[in-house]
């Protein structure tokens, strides 16, 4: 029951990625293993996905910013802190 879940998840994660344009999709592969029951000892088939995302420019830049935006917050912590220290 939790691989479906999991599964679920990731599939949803990628579409909003895709959504808001911050990447696109180049693979999906999907296949079932085989896995050992824990209770039973009986070899049951599980669903497998992987989902293969490339970045797009808007992504780039949307960390870029977010990278730029937090730098002088992050001196403006460690002055205060420094200062707060010196006390």
């Amino acid at each position: 029951m939790a691989a479906c879940s999991a599964i679920t998840t990731v599939v949803t994660i990628a579409e909003i990625l895709k959504n808001n344009g911050l990447a696109t999709e180049k693979k999906v592969l999907t296949s079932t293993i085989g896995m050992r029951d824990e209770n039973r000892g009986r070899l049951v088939q599980k669903a497998k996905i992987e989902i293969v995302l490339g970045k797009t420019d808007k992504f780039d830049s949307l960390m870029n910013s977010t990278n730029a935006n937090a730098e002088p917050e992050a001196a403006a912590k460690e002055e205060k802190d420094s200062n707060e220290n010196k006390e």
